[in-house]
């Protein structure tokens, strides 16, 4: 008998005689795992709210990784080093840096990695005199060589796959092993490994890293996850609504799905259990990590990367990450999507706008690697405090000498600026008109056509600059600050959503839908009609059976007056470059969709045509629109996409002012030329109306207001 085919049977008898009544305990028997809500939730620790976020670090520095890994050049070590030097400490002080992040977990063990950890504590020391906040890196992989003679029996840690396979880190460093993250002894490990960091070195902040690769299908075979799955499931539903879900009420021998190609929709009920499942234990597994870390101390963040952001993925599916469940798990949260600032050579404008936005509903801030102007003016206009990661001391800055951890002429400009012009970007809040829902059962369960539909949609909204925030469903109970709310494919609506969506538009608030809005229940079951039929007055499409496509609906858009609001039903968003069917909806499929005026001129006359904001700016001009929480000024944040070949002139602005406020003046900031520039600015009603004389890469529009 082939070795693969032996060990896949051993591992499914072990997974089928797992029974739920006799199993381990996941967790800790002291860890209670009951999950935040807006009133038990830690509050950020205090320094964190008005914290200027410029991050350097050598968190993949040390010696030890270096060595094993490979491929480092011999002076490596002594850049490691000089990274350990008072002298560095200084050198990045004076660039701006407000925070560090060390090297400290990467899995080879406390013992193992003493010495480099000892290295860290002692660079924290320099960061601390030289005023920058300190973080360290915590990783999820366990390179088990080492690892395993300090803790032998964290073999019981370690995942394998449906196919009985160690699941390793990608590419050739397949030294580090994937555990079972919610295995107590692994939790027990890394609260060890926390309170080291916040008790000897004194972190004001933990990173979690690659929490995306953390929860990936395959580590969900271990049989402790299996048997957390059953137990899952059992809890959830009663008996008889097992029976409804699955068809029957016995789930003690249930298996996780073996997945092995793209899916365009996610249909079966084990599948989309699956998914919830996988996404709740990562919310399970953070929470123990949030809680204790608040019970060591309540002034150390928490800094997660869930590495993809907003580009495209369904996270749900294929991390095991639902973003709104890290809400109240995390402070800082990163990203490593790519989608760096740029219009590419098929004019396709590519931002991180989105996962900025999603961020800023989450009340969250968020780190990238910025070196570009744009990819710098994008964190400071969308991002809430912050330029990002400015320095990543052991790779350099492109085209500077790698042990000269300076930064480019532009790059001391916008962080200077950014510090200079802080009190603009702290203790604000964002002026949307149009909020553009992500419901979790339509953005979990469907690949293609929600995907397509909704990040065009906000395609044509960023690159026709209408203010707007990306809300996930528990917004939906509070859309009082908005004057419209776009539904683009979000097929599958409860009921109580259902209700929310009815009581807004009742209230005098604008809708746009299209496509399959609310054709589906929140298990992706098929409606007869639409469930907002009432709203969209259209019939819904004739249905072709199980896994067939839904039509698009040959009419007109459709316009109506419904109680005080208005709404309107677009057949489709019609996308300029097709997605094939299960692909990520990336970047390379954001052009512009082909009818992108006819949703922004639904979205305008959904808000009663009274929009915050005209702007009259090339296609790639984006824009931000903030007020100071104190009511003293607004602040509008003009990038040009466009700045390597053009500068963009007389750019005409309309806005509307705040009721019962007035705008005094009218100022230009940037960091590209002149600053503080003064501009005219004449009154009609409620608005103001100036011209923006020129912009290179970045304004800073500040309107005083009294």
């Amino acid at each position: 008998m082939k070795p693969v085919i032996f060990s896949t049977i051993l591992f499914l008898i072990a997974a089928l005689s797992c029974n739920p009544d006799t199993k381990k305990e996941t967790v800790p028997a002291d860890t209670e795992i009951t999950p935040y809500t807006a009133e038990t939730a830690p509050p950020h620790p205090s320094w964190v709210p008005g914290f200027p976020m410029v991050m350097v670090g050598n968190w993949d520095a040390m010696p030890l990784f270096s060595r094993r890994r490979g491929g480092e050049p011999e002076w490596q070590e002594e850049d490691y080093r000089k990274q350990h030097s008072e002298e560095t400490v200084i050198k990045l002080k004076e660039m701006g840096a407000t925070l560090m992040m060390l090297h400290f977990f990467k899995g080879y063990g406390l013992e193992a990695e003493k010495e480099h950890i000892e290295e860290a504590k002692q660079l924290a020391r320099l960061c601390e005199k030289h005023g920058l906040r300190v973080g360290v890196y915590v990783g999820n992989t366990i390179s088990y060589e080492t690892f395993l003679a300090e803790e032998p029996d964290a073999t019981d840690w370690f995942a394998p796959d449906y196919l009985g396979k160690p699941i390793r880190y990608p590419g050739t460093q397949t030294f580090r092993k994937r555990v079972y993250f919610m295995h107590p002894g692994y939790i027990a490990y890394m609260k060890r490994v926390v309170k080291n960091a916040i008790e000897d070195v004194g972190a004001d902040y933990i990173h979690f890293d690659n929490t995306n690769s953390q929860g990936q299908h395959a580590v969900f075979f271990h049989p402790m996850a299996i048997d957390d799955f059953r137990t899952y499931l059992k809890n959830k539903y009663t008996p008889e609504q097992r029976k409804e879900r699955f068809g029957f009420r016995e789930v003690r021998y249930m298996l996780p799905p073996k997945w092995d190609r793209p899916l365009s929709t996610i249909d079966d009920p084990l599948f989309q259990e699956w998914t919830d499942f996988r996404c709740q234990k990562m919310a399970d597994y953070f929470t123990i990590m949030r809680r204790y870390i608040y019970e060591l101390d309540p002034e150390v963040a928490v800094h997660n990367n869930p590495n993809r952001g907003l580009n495209g993925a369904n996270t749900m599916w294929y991390q095991s990450i639902d973003m709104p469940r890290l809400k109240y798990l995390t402070d800082f949260i990163a990203t490593e999507e790519g989608n760096s600032a740029s219009v590419n050579k098929e004019g396709v404008l590519i931002s991180r706008i989105r996962t900025y936005k999603m961020t800023r509903t989450l009340d969250k801030r968020l780190t990238a690697v910025n070196s570009s102007k744009l990819e710098l003016a994008e964190s400071m206009a969308y991002n809430r405090q912050g330029v990002g990661i400015v320095n990543y001391l052991q790779t350099g800055i492109a085209g500077l000498p790698r042990e000269d951890y300076t930064l480019h002429a532009y790059q001391q400009d916008y962080i200077r600026f950014f510090h200079d012009n802080f009190d603009y970007y702290r203790d604000i809040q964002h002026m949307a008109d149009v909020a553009v829902l992500h419901t979790y059962a339509t953005m979990a369960y469907n690949n293609d056509r929600p995907y397509e539909s909704t990040f065009l949609f906000e395609q044509a909204l960023i690159q026709e600059k209408i203010p707007f925030d990306i809300i996930f469903d528990d917004n939906l109970k509070d859309l009082s600050k908005y004057r419209v709310l776009v539904l683009a494919d979000q097929e599958c609506l409860n009921d109580e959503q259902l209700e929310l969506v009815r009581d807004f538009v009742n209230r005098g608030g604008g809708l746009v839908a299209t496509g399959t809005t609310s054709l589906y229940t929140e298990w992706r079951q098929r409606k007869r009609d639409f469930g907002l039929k009432d709203l969209f007055r259209v019939e819904a499409p004739e249905w072709h059976g199980r896994g067939s496509k839904e039509d698009i609906l040959a009419i007109p858009v459709q316009k109506n007056q419904v109680g005080k609001g208005k709404v309107v039903y677009i057949p489709s968003v019609t996308p300029s470059v097709q997605k094939p069917p299960a692909a990520l909806m990336t970047s390379q499929y954001w052009k512009l969709p082909v009818n992108w005026n006819e949703l922004i001129e639904s979205v305008q006359w959904a808000s009663g045509n009274n929009l915050s904001l005209a702007i009259e700016a090339p296609q790639t001009v984006t824009m931000e629109l903030v007020e100071k929480e104190d009511h003293s000024a607004m602040i509008l944040h003009l990038l040009n996409y466009n700045d390597i070949n053009d500068s963009v002139n007389n750019i005409k602005v309309d806005v509307l002012v705040p009721e019962g406020k007035r705008v005094t003046k009218v100022s230009v900031l940037t960091p590209d030329g002149e600053n503080e520039q003064n501009l005219q600015f004449s009154e009609s009603g409620e608005r103001i109306v100036f011209t923006v004389p020129q912009l290179l890469t970045y304004n800073m529009i500040a309107m005083k207001l009294e």
